[in-house]
């Protein structure tokens, strides 16, 4: 499934069919059942509307070298670690989304994608440092034009089950495509070249397509 022309219309094609089945479930319990039979469905319903919204984003200012945010969020961790895809050192940028954050996924760089893996695994809470590792997660290797390296990791958390990812190894993609999303609750693992700069802070809130949040040394604008 293509995300180019993806049309935004402010509720994730992934929530229709919950919105549709608890709006459904709220008007059938409303006329055939008492009132309050209706709100738990209703409240199902609400829930739904607020998780699975999609606002449309306009990218930022152009940044040579700029790594956008590709989740909505709070940043957990910024460290030199090694990367467990590429084999070498890199600067890893965390960001945690709990039920209340938009979970669409965009891409934080343009380029082509090299490599998709996928590994099932266990559910931790997403905003342990072993959840990285050890929970179900879905990892993209994306090269730019100029080579530079990056990958970033879908990772379930504690409550999400589903992991959604759109793109394919050899597909070209853009800065900011919308590239996949997570139910309900996880993070996004971003690893860059060891040499990036961070220019997000820890505990920092950041929103996905609409921030820059490091930027790769020597590297021209995506």
């Amino acid at each position: 499934m293509s995300n180019s022309n993806y049309p935004y219309t402010l509720l994730a094609r992934e929530g229709w069919p919950f919105l549709g089945l608890f709006l459904l479930l709220t008007i059938l319990t409303g006329v055939f059942a008492p009132w309050w039979v209706a709100v738990p469905f209703l409240l199902l319903f609400l829930f739904s509307v607020q998780f699975f919204r999609d606002p449309a984003r306009a990218l930022p200012a152009a940044l040579a070298g700029g790594i956008l945010c590709p989740a909505d969020g709070r940043v957990i961790a910024i460290e030199t670690v090694e990367d467990p895809y590429l084999q070498r050192k890199a600067l890893k940028i965390s960001i945690f989304m709990n039920v209340f954050d938009v979970h669409v996924n965009r891409l934080p760089i343009g380029g082509v994608v090299q490599q998709r893996w996928y590994f099932p695994g266990k559910f931790f809470n997403a905003a342990l440092d072993k959840a990285s590792l050890e929970n179900e997660r879905n990892a993209l290797w994306v090269r730019t034009e100029n080579g530079q390296d990056v990958t970033v990791v879908q990772v379930a958390g504690l409550v999400a089950r589903r992991i959604l990812c759109y793109v394919r190894p050899d597909e070209p993609v853009r800065t900011g495509q919308r590239f996949g999303f997570i139910r309900f609750g996880s993070r996004v693992d971003t690893y860059l070249p060891p040499n990036a700069q961070a220019l997000v802070l820890l505990g920092q809130r950041v929103r996905s397509g609409a921030e820059w949040i490091a930027q790769l040394e020597h590297a021209d604008n995506e």
